[in-house]
């Protein structure tokens, strides 16, 4: 009788373990449900970023434009659609500079999603998957037409890397 017992509590968590949501959905944001402020401040971020996988190679992004994964698109979840950033890997010091097209990445903890190409850029690789970077604006278009010049427009003027609006 002991051992029935013991076999249907082992059943049981089995069930419960295979039923239970993966660790990594834990870490999934919903978003018809979180809907994060728009950040229009033109102000540095850090945290983590990560990139596109294959399986969004060529897709429409939230602007409407196919996916390059040779272009310098990038995903944000609060910095609007148009924005232009320096993205800089903090461990490399390599830096690059991004359109954000696109919506994402839903994961908490990452701020950005970079085409393959910009990662390779400043040094993320495949194998490591994700990397602490600095997010800093050079201009950040306004729900009104007007465009706020960001943190990163300074640098960005005195080294000619201005992107055309």
């Amino acid at each position: 009788m002991q051992n029935v017992f013991k076999a249907g509590v082992a059943a049981a968590a089995l069930l419960i373990a295979c039923a239970a949501p993966a660790q990594s959905d834990d870490n999934r944001i919903d978003p018809a449900t979180d809907k994060p402020s728009a950040d229009l401040s033109g102000r540095a971020r850090t945290g983590i970023a990560s990139f596109y996988a294959k399986m969004f190679f060529g897709r429409k992004m939230a602007d409407g434009t196919p996916m390059d994964p040779e272009g310098h698109n990038a995903a944000s979840r609060t910095l609007p659609l148009g924005t232009q950033a320096r993205v800089t890997h903090l461990k490399t010091g390599e830096s690059a500079i991004v359109t954000i097209q696109d919506r994402g990445p839903y994961v908490k903890g990452r701020i950005i999603d970079l085409s393959p190409a910009t990662a390779r850029r400043i040094g993320i690789t495949p194998s490591m998957g994700l990397a602490k970077v600095e997010v800093t604006p050079i201009y950040v278009p306004l729900p009104d037409g007007r465009v706020r010049w960001g943190e990163g427009s300074r640098v960005a003027m005195a080294t000619g890397e201005l992107p055309v609006q």
